[in-house]
């Protein structure tokens, strides 16, 4: 009796054209240089400036991960492994930007 390998497509190596990887490149130079471009505004974009910094830091992230780190074709447990890191960054965050907001309005009363 002979033993059948089942393969499914995740399991395959998944091998991305070179010229992927160059388009990829230069939208990561393009985004770097919007990033710069979005500084020297900063004082026209004040109420938005970090939004609009930090919603193309997350698009050059995203594009990293997908391609260069290969997480497009890599599993969903993977993924979901890799997404549970960055909600714990989240919440991490979030106590840093609560312990900075309860510091500056102590400060004010005295």
């Amino acid at each position: 009796m002979t033993e059948q390998h089942t393969s499914t497509h995740m399991e395959e190596p998944h091998i991305t054209p070179l010229r992927t990887y160059f388009k990829i490149g230069m939208a990561l130079f393009l985004l770097t240089f919007l990033t710069i471009g979005a500084h020297a505004l900063r004082q026209y974009l004040q109420p938005f400036s970090a939004l609009i910094a930090f919603s193309i830091a997350g698009v050059k992230a995203y594009l990293v991960m997908a391609w260069f780190m290969h997480l497009k074709y890599d599993k969903p447990t993977n993924r979901l492994i890799f997404a549970s890191g960055f909600v714990f960054l989240a919440v991490l965050l979030g106590f840093c930007a609560l312990d900075i907001v309860s510091r500056i309005a102590q400060s004010s009363i005295l």
